[in-house]
């Protein structure tokens, strides 16, 4: 045989391999509602993206696209990953549902992961985090702290995990303050930095001294710091840059061996259509460093609080509670069930205001 055949064979050789092995690759796509730098819930959703590639390192390709807007363009960014052949993709916001749900039917082979949604399918999973146990403990921080007895929050959409969280909030700053009054603002996005901003600033004015926050940005924590006497909470991430003042502590979002065990289920054939909904007790919201500006018992407090929402001994949602329209919702000792959690869609007794429709 002639040298440029043996060179063209073992060139063909080399090409063959070379695919064969980036066929052997488990492709995972994830679709982000922010950029991966927003320091809150995109970055929290990139550290798992990351957290894939070092715990399976060639054996896996990730690819993503950041700020893709709820809706169409969301249907389309996630098309076009699956075409380009997509084994798995994490689609990372509320609003991907129905797209999601409608890609998933057109690539029955390859498998979906919606956050925070409620539809499945054959090749959909969805998941989500109890982030209203942490706003339990976060509510209890600021009942202890306020001294006007305002607290402010930046709801982002008024849809069942912002409103839980709302209440869950109010009720355990209730608890320990009777006298301390809600208002929100609601900014109807996700990431927007200077809508996040001018809302903190509002609240500030109505006399709020501690910002909650479910939008993504740390805009509120910088607004607060500049203010002087307001304190805040990292929300997805810890935005502990703003420690110790005005952030005091956080809740973070831990998506990495959530994301582990999902692809390392597509690799191994293990994957079915699952729901999960985890909290403190499986790691999957946790509550950052608690701040040396929050006092020494108000600490403990909240760490008690912490350690009895992780091990099941409290429910945030124990009643008594009736709802804000007068009527009853949970006795005495009874605790809500996760189907009316998951639709929530009513304040609870004491928080005004109208949720938006």
């Amino acid at each position: 045989m002639k040298l440029t055949s043996l060179l063209a064979t073992a060139a063909l050789g080399l090409g063959l391999a070379t695919a064969a092995v980036a066929e052997d690759k488990t492709k995972v796509g994830f679709v982000y509602v922010g950029p991966v730098g927003d320091g809150g819930w995109t970055y929290e959703h990139n550290k798992g993206r990351l957290a894939v590639e070092k715990e399976f390192g060639d054996k896996v390709e990730t690819v993503f696209v950041e700020n893709v807007a709820e809706g169409p363009d969301s249907e389309r960014v996630m098309t076009q990953m699956a075409l380009d052949g997509a084994d798995l993709i994490f689609t990372t916001s509320f609003g991907y549902m129905d797209p999601t749900i409608n890609v998933a039917k057109k690539f029955p082979n390859v498998k979906f992961e919606h956050a925070t949604g409620y539809k499945q399918a054959d090749n959909v999973s969805v998941y989500s985090a109890r982030f209203y146990e942490g706003r339990a403990v976060q509510g209890t921080i600021a009942g202890r702290m306020t001294k006007s007895n305002i607290v402010g929050y930046i709801g982002s959409f008024p849809i069942p995990e912002v409103v839980r969280g709302i209440n869950s909030a109010y009720i355990h700053a209730k608890k320990v303050n009777p006298d301390v009054q809600f208002k929100i603002i609601w900014a109807f996005t996700w990431f927007d930095p200077a809508k996040e901003a001018d809302a903190a600033k509002v609240l500030i004015e109505q006399g709020a001294d501690v910002i909650l926050q479910h939008t993504d940005s740390t805009a509120p924590q910088a607004a607060a710091q500049a203010a002087g006497n307001v304190i805040t909470f990292g929300q997805a991430s810890d935005m502990s840059e703003y420690g110790p003042m005005p952030r005091v502590s956080s809740i973070i979002d831990d998506w990495a061996p959530y994301y582990i065990a999902r692809t390392a289920a597509v690799m191994d054939g293990s994957w079915t259509s699952t729901s999960t909904w985890d909290g403190i007790g499986a790691g999957m919201v946790g509550i950052g460093e608690i701040s040396d500006a929050v006092p020494a018992d108000v600490k403990k407090e909240a760490l008690a609080l912490k350690a009895a929402l992780a091990d099941g001994s409290y429910h945030a949602f124990t009643g008594p509670i009736t709802k804000q329209d007068g009527s009853a919702w949970l006795g005495d000792g009874e605790t809500a069930d996760d189907g009316t959690l998951a639709g929530m869609n009513f304040y609870v007794e004491g928080i005004e205001g109208d949720i938006p429709q």
